[in-house]
């Protein structure tokens, strides 16, 4: 082949290549963005060019290397997701990331003023669906919790606005004439914000994660390469980060707090790096292991 051949080939080829690296960035905005749009800009430009309304639309489109940017609008999103296999993994070159920009990943839900029961002397009993682990919100953070040991009998004393979980039920005092409708009160409603499993080279950052039922984020299993980076992880009811199986997951510069069994839970065989993190034990305990390992810059686990 002559060369001027070649260099044709390479000089059509590389705007292929290029289009190619601008299409591994999706956008999404959960407030002027919309699923029928493209995701491949950060603003609306008519004609369906703008960016998506929900990070699992950006996860059905997104493929290995992948970039999805969020959108810090003010307003959670409220979603659950997972990162699962090749196409949400990175290249040799590159991570698969998910950047939040300071977004917060919600998967609290309002508790009907209508499902609360009045039992007299200001406390009322809620039935949640989902009762393994639980935490109740005021006004968007965790309410303040009384907590029962295992085999207690009686209802604890609660103070106004104090909550326990008791006889699988949600226990709450209210002020002097005022009923839980007079409230902003809701419950860690999605299950887990992000879910890892079978993949490889992901960075997730600037996000904060809170409210879900048990895990703010779960690797799964087999998550290898993956760097948990900037994360505030907060109020939720089981552990603000749980890893597990074979995984291998590096925990940069994380805040994890306010969370209802565990602020870090690790299981099975995983190996787990600490570096820069805060991780706060006034609600529960820092770690929780049922296995695995944690190394820290400071001292092992």
């Amino acid at each position: 082949m002559k060369i001027s051949t070649i260099a044709c080939l390479i000089l059509f080829a590389f705007p292929i290549l290029a289009g190619d690296a601008r299409a591994t960035d999706w956008f999404v905005d959960n407030q002027t963005g919309d699923d029928r749009f493209d995701g491949k800009d950060a603003a609306s430009r008519g004609g369906g060019v703008g960016p998506f309304k929900s990070i699992a639309r950006a996860l059905r489109a997104a493929e290995r290397g992948a970039h999805i940017i969020l959108a810090d609008t003010g307003e959670p999103y409220r979603e659950s997701i997972t990162l699962q296999g090749a196409s949400h993994s990175g290249l040799s070159y590159q991570d698969f990331r998910l950047t939040g920009n300071g977004a917060v990943l919600d998967g609290t839900a309002p508790i009907p003023r209508d499902a609360w029961e009045p039992l007299g002397q200001g406390i009322w009993r809620f039935s949640p669906r989902r009762m393994s682990h639980q935490l109740l919100y005021l006004d968007g953070e965790p309410a303040e919790r009384v907590v029962v040991s295992r085999g207690e009998l009686a209802l604890p004393d609660l103070e106004p606005l104090q909550w326990c979980l008791f006889d699988r039920q949600i226990y709450f005092r209210a002020e002097q004439d005022r009923a839980p409708g007079d409230y902003s009160l809701s419950l860690t409603a999605l299950p887990v914000g992000i879910t890892l499993v079978d993949v490889h080279r992901v960075m997730i950052s600037d996000l904060t994660i809170q409210g879900f039922q048990l895990d703010g984020i779960n690797a799964h299993d087999n998550v290898f390469e993956a760097t948990l980076q900037r994360l505030v992880c907060q109020g939720n009811a089981r552990s603000g980060i749980s890893v597990g199986g074979a995984s291998r997951v590096q925990i940069q510069r994380c805040l994890i707090s306010d969370n209802g069994a565990a602020q870090l839970r690790t299981e099975d065989h995983c190996v787990v790096h600490l570096r820069g993190c805060r991780i706060l034990d006034h609600s529960a305990p820092a770690i929780v292991r049922e296995g695995g390992r944690i190394h820290d810059d400071d001292q092992d686990h």
